[in-house]
């Protein structure tokens, strides 16, 4: 049975990535408490493609 709660899984999209129009995207998922944070979240992670750290936010 699963779980009740507010916890979510959000996907996390590179920006810079997206604008520069190189093949492939970079991705990640997390979850979130949709309560505490209801809106789009952002986070820096690191753009394997672009080798640094890039700014990367929720889609969907």
């Amino acid at each position: 049975m699963a779980k009740k709660g507010n916890r979510v899984q959000v996907i996390l999209e590179c920006t810079e990535h997206k604008a520069t129009g190189q093949p492939g995207t970079s991705r990640y998922i997390t979850t979130k408490n949709k309560k505490n944070t209801p809106d789009r979240m952002e986070l820096k992670k690191f753009n394997n493609v672009l080798k640094k750290m890039t700014v990367h936010k929720e889609i969907k």
